[in-house]
């Protein structure tokens, strides 16, 4: 999986639209090698972010835990310790 492409799953606030946007447009920018694409692949590529976005709020609302929500501070301290290790 992309590294940039965060989880949106079981927090205890949920993922904000935003949150999702960003995540959709990411798959769809590794996926096609494209950050931005061009006026002639602009419709495609925005149609596929769309595709994307509600396939994510199908997968999101489906899902079903037991475990407890986490929090997206500490998950964020994980991260950047993470991060602190492997890039030292």
């Amino acid at each position: 999986m992309c590294r940039n492409i965060k989880t949106l799953y079981n927090f205890k606030s949920p993922a904000s639209e935003e949150e999702m946007r960003a995540s959709d447009l990411q798959f769809v920018c590794k996926v096609s090698g494209f950050n931005h694409p061009s006026k002639i692949n602009k419709v495609a590529f925005d149609s596929a972010v769309e595709g994307i976005s509600v396939i994510t709020h199908q997968l999101l609302d489906s899902l079903l835990t037991d475990s407890p929500p986490r929090d997206r501070e500490i998950e964020a301290a994980k991260a950047r310790a993470r991060s602190e290790k492997r890039f030292r």
